[in-house]
């Protein structure tokens, strides 16, 4: 048996930035239009009346400032409301495959490591671009790795489910070196035309990389536990593919784009989630104030607040438990490490922490790591 650790990380993050204020202009525009356009069925009371906006209440909500997306126009046109990404020619390197690719490159460089040298690659996201051939199989050939390669989707939790995943195979010793990376374009899903959601999600990619602790060629974060539980819920979905194709389409199904049930949800996942971390820390021995850090899934600033509560016993320090949320908004999978891999570096040997995401499914998976 072999001891896993993350050895490598990285983060690939997009060009564009929308902000708030830009996202409010948006939908109060299309809001009114279409208010306008539906005059006669609102002032018959036979049709809701769209509401506006506002910057105040999507800090309010969530705790986001900014997202950074793959495409702005689309998603700032009032008479579009969702990304421009043309489909590629069937011989060019996919999207996500691209944005893989680019926080796969930084976490081998920060491990001194190079394609060649990984056996294993995992695309653990939310959204895929498509349902085969896998993006998994197409980054590893864009790497120019060996072994095997397969995609996952565990939601907002695919992340710890892939490292989970990649550390048992290391583990075991069936791979030597893998690769978890989480590309989501998560723009491509959302109702950007709706109040209550429209400004949850971004874009981004990660990567961390699971190796052999004995092959470290650097400072590396030891991975003590991994653990992964599921429980089926509707309370969050989505019916639709990757990226929708006709605005058309969509008109009259609102469900087929990411659909919450926001007060289940808080209500049903953060018990769940902090039961599970306690137990996991509890079974391998670790007590909440063995805790240096919590990098936790970013969906909503209220709920990870709730969470470090409960697991630490005490409001966490915002270094104790870092938000990248502002800047980034909701990423899904992507969130957690985000969080890991610019507020990690800081650690000291034999300091410990946890991954912890959670999402739809439900699912939850946590990571106990220490540095080394």
């Amino acid at each position: 048996m072999h001891q896993p650790a993350i050895t490598g990380h990285g983060v690939f993050t997009p060009e564009n930035v929308i902000t708030n204020d830009e996202l409010v202009i948006a939908f109060n525009t299309y809001a009114e239009r279409w208010n306008a356009a539906h005059a006669d069925g609102i002032a018959a009371g036979e049709v809701e009346p769209l509401a506006p906006s506002s910057s105040e209440f999507i800090l309010s909500a969530s705790g986001i400032e900014n997202r950074y997306v793959m495409d702005k126009d689309g998603v700032l046109d009032p008479d579009r409301m969702y990304p421009a990404l043309p489909p590629r020619d069937d011989d060019a390197p996919g999207i996500m495959a691209e944005m893989g690719l680019d926080a796969a490159q930084k976490a081998l460089a920060m491990a001194g490591r190079d394609g060649a040298e990984v056996d294993l690659v995992i695309c653990a996201a939310s959204n895929h671009e498509r349902a085969y051939p896998a993006i998994a199989i197409e980054i590893q050939k864009l790497l120019g790795a060996g072994g095997f390669a397969f995609d996952m989707n565990v939601a907002c939790s695919s992340a710890t489910f892939g490292i989970q995943s990649a550390a048992d195979m290391v583990r075991s010793g069936s791979v030597r070196r893998a690769l978890v990376i989480c590309p989501e374009i998560c723009s491509g899903h959302l109702e950007w035309r709706d109040r209550d959601c429209h400004f949850i999600f971004g874009d981004v990619a990660t990567a961390v990389l699971v190796e052999r602790a004995e092959d470290a060629q650097g400072a590396h974060f030891v991975i003590r536990g991994t653990r992964c539980a599921t429980e089926f819920s509707n309370n969050i979905r989505n019916n639709n593919g990757f990226l929708r194709r006709s605005h058309d389409q969509m008109e009259d199904r609102r469900d087929m784009q990411f659909m919450q049930n926001g007060r289940k949800v808080f209500k049903e996942v953060l018990p769940m989630v902090s039961t599970h971390i306690a137990g996991h820390m509890q079974d391998h021995g670790w007590q909440a104030d063995d805790l240096k850090r919590l990098w936790l899934h970013q969906a909503n600033k209220t709920m990870n607040d709730f969470i470090g509560r409960k697991v630490l016993g005490r409001v966490p320090d915002p270094e104790e438990q870092p938000n990248i949320l502002q800047d980034y908004a909701n990423t899904s999978s992507a969130g957690s490490i985000i969080a890991f891999s610019k507020h990690s570096s800081d650690l000291q040997p034999g300091d410990k922490g946890v991954i912890c995401s959670f999402g739809a499914g439900y699912s939850v998976g946590s990571v106990l790591i220490e540095r080394h």
